[in-house]
């Protein structure tokens, strides 16, 4: 295994140790690939921000126990997977043809695909436009979505709102900059885990809104955080700004998008994201069921934006059972 990581999960070190980390060179980039598992019934996984591959864990594990083949990628730009010649460029759509080249490189032709954040993003995109690779689909903390001016309403939320902040060229570069990368993960944790979009004050940053004695979520290990911390180590900030923050507005030229396979949702009631403008009445309303007709939504009671990672049984089974009923 050309990868080490100190992995410590409810799965125990054995069934960790038995995933496989390799680079697939992938449209002039090599893209870092974690596996387990065996057999025809492939499960995508891609992961959001502040995450990495290792955010699947226990989703990897368990759907491979169940006898499905786990592979979750660390986008390009991101952790082991190289960097772009030209990061300030980088889209959304770039995401998609990266993972639409992997599957014929490895040589799948249909997958499960699964996403959590903004890798929901690229899975939406990938049902709607490549209907032939997507057997079924499944996001955790944001429904459907694609980038484009409406996106996220940004004007509707307060001033000093997250996400405007690190859109403004140079703003998170310098926040981030007096803190250390580990710090850095460990305060989008701990902001992202709570009930409210993160807000700065006009005489604040995003880093400041975490009080240094705050502890990680009870869920997430300081031996988490340090796998985190090395990947976001190895490639910084540069790219996850740009995707998503920096290109979420950039419309993606998907006209009259329609998810047609089947799908899930699964949000936590605490999710943060609910609190954006929009959000949480166009999940309930059913408004979503205009772009994707099959969509089945599950909350959780307790759940927040990393409902995966907080209550990993609860989501493998639900996952497990969607997989199960659309594997025919």
């Amino acid at each position: 295994m050309p990868y080490s990581f100190h992995f410590i999960s409810v799965f125990g070190r054995s069934a960790m140790e038995q995933i496989k980390h390799t680079h697939v060179q992938v449209r002039g980039l090599k893209l870092h690939v974690a596996e387990i598992g065996i057999g025809t019934k492939v499960v995508l996984f891609l992961h959001g921000f502040p995450e990495i591959w290792y955010t699947w864990r226990h989703q990897m594990v368990a759907v491979a126990e169940a006898g499905y083949r786990a592979i979750a990628i660390d986008f390009r730009g991101y952790g082991l997977s190289d960097q772009p010649p030209a990061p300030e460029e980088g889209t959304f759509m770039d995401l998609v043809h990266d993972v639409v080249a992997l599957l014929d490189t490895l040589g799948i032709s249909k997958v499960f695909v699964v996403g959590k954040d903004f890798g929901a993003v690229p899975v939406s995109m990938l049902a709607a436009l490549h209907p032939d690779r997507v057997s079924a689909s499944v996001t955790l903390g944001v429904p459907f979505l694609l980038p484009g001016p409406n996106a996220v309403q940004n004007h509707l939320m307060p001033k000093g709102f997250y996400i405007t902040r690190w859109q403004e060229l140079g703003r998170a570069e310098v926040d981030f900059g007096r803190l250390d990368v580990k710090t850095v993960v460990r305060n989008i944790y701990i902001l992202f885990s709570g009930v409210e979009p993160p807000v700065a004050g006009d005489d604040q940053e995003i880093m400041d809104l975490v009080d240094p004695s705050t502890p990680l979520p009870p869920w997430f290990s300081e031996e988490d955080l340090a796998v985190y911390a090395s990947l976001y180590e190895k490639s910084g900030f540069r790219y996850p700004l740009r995707v998503p923050y920096r290109s979420m507005g950039i419309d993606c030229g998907v006209t009259d998008p329609k998810v047609k396979c089947p799908a899930l949702l699964i949000m936590g009631e605490k999710d943060y994201v609910l609190k954006f403008a929009g959000m949480e009445d166009y999940i309930r309303s059913g408004q979503v069921k205009q772009f994707v007709p099959e969509l089945s939504i599950l909350f959780l009671e307790e759940g927040c934006h990393f409902v995966h990672e907080q209550l990993p049984e609860k989501v493998n089974a639900i996952l497990i059972e969607f997989l199960n009923k659309h594997s025919n």
